[in-house]
């Protein structure tokens, strides 16, 4: 969906001097501060998570359910965002990471980093099984092509990533290899690839092809290392990893492994990342304390057009893009307890 204001914004970004980086050794754009007539998210609600302490690891979402990991709380929450109410807290998931609903199946599979994924049912919250790992269980991926639940996992040299049947709540197929810990992950929807950050192996992006377990190693750009957020417009072949040292987005084009475009100026700290097809933006969450809003101009154009402010220390959550909604987790501080908060997405 094209809004109104977006030419406006192309037209002083390319006089500014946003130039493709094709075909060119790769230099950072400069950081555009374009003000839109309002902030393209829009804070709508404050949800407080009372009598948990620690930060909010990573969601998932379905309908009106939002689902996430209260670290400090070693379980999950549940909350109906509708009414704006925290309706349930699943406990008994030490040092809970990444949550993920597997539609069609109603279940939740809630990854620890003690090694382990607890699957429950999502109706009843009751724990129907246990699936241990060799190390570190963190993000995971719904594939709907398959109907599996992919999760990372594992430390040096049993990094991988595995997938589980939530017809059989069994591990099923191949581990592909990383050797290290995979971070945040993306996989083709029409394509075999699957996409892993592994900032431990020498600051990469790993490129995997399922059908073949042949491997690629995309290094970054020399001096930008921690890249932990990532997401993927695949229409585009492009994918978005973010790194922590320096803060920095980096574009590759998957057809080539190549670097196509840096955007610097973002939020530091960046753990979660997703792209908004409809509007063609990125939405970066980051520690620093508020949410960067990243415009695609062209596949290898963009702009920062706004850090929209959230709360520092918050640095994970969830874009639901039917509803064009943002939600982000706050950690508990003091008196204040945790929260999280909802965004919507705006037109302009």
């Amino acid at each position: 969906m094209m809004n109104k204001m977006l030419p406006l914004i192309l037209a002083a970004l390319l006089s500014a001097g946003l130039l493709n980086l094709a075909g060119a050794a790769v230099a950072p754009v400069p950081a555009m501060q374009v003000p839109p007539a309002r902030l393209p998210l829009e804070l709508y609600e404050k949800i407080p998570i009372p009598g948990h302490d620690g930060r909010i690891d990573h969601f998932d979402g379905q309908g009106r359910m939002l689902y996430f990991s209260i670290v400090g709380g070693n379980g999950v929450g549940v909350e109906n965002w509708f009414d704006g109410s925290l309706v349930h807290f699943i406990p008994g998931v030490p040092a809970p990471q990444g949550e993920l609903y597997a539609p069609g199946f109603d279940e939740l599979f809630s990854a620890s980093s003690h090694g382990a994924v607890y699957i429950f049912d999502a109706s009843t919250y009751q724990l129907q099984k246990t699936i241990r790992f060799s190390g570190d269980a963190d993000d995971e991926v719904w594939d709907p092509v398959h109907k599996l639940v992919l999760v990372a996992e594992g430390d040096w040299p049993n990094g991988g990533i595995v997938a589980i049947n939530p017809a059989t709540n069994g591990r099923v197929g191949k581990v592909w290899k990383t050797g290290h810990h995979p971070e945040r992950f993306a996989i083709e929807m029409h394509g075999p690839m699957l996409y892993a950050n592994c900032p431990t192996c020498g600051n990469a992006v790993l490129a995997i092809n399922r059908d073949t377990g042949k491997s690629m190693k995309w290094s970054l750009p020399a001096g930008l290392r921690g890249n932990y957020a990532m997401t993927f417009d695949e229409a585009d072949h492009r994918l978005f990893t973010i790194t922590r040292k320096i803060p920095m987005l980096i574009v590759f084009d998957t057809r080539t492994g190549r670097v196509v475009s840096l955007v610097p100026g973002i939020v530091g700290e960046a753990d979660d990342a997703f792209y908004d097809a409809s509007r063609k933006r990125i939405y970066i969450i980051g520690g620093e304390g508020f949410v960067s809003v990243v415009q695609q101009l062209t596949p290898d154009r963009y702009g920062l057009i706004a850090d929209v402010p959230t709360k520092v220390g918050a640095r994970t959550g969830y874009f639901d893009a039917r509803m064009d909604r943002l939600y982000v987790g706050v950690q508990a501080e003091g008196d204040e307890p945790a929260e999280v908060m909802g965004f919507e997405a705006e037109d302009y």
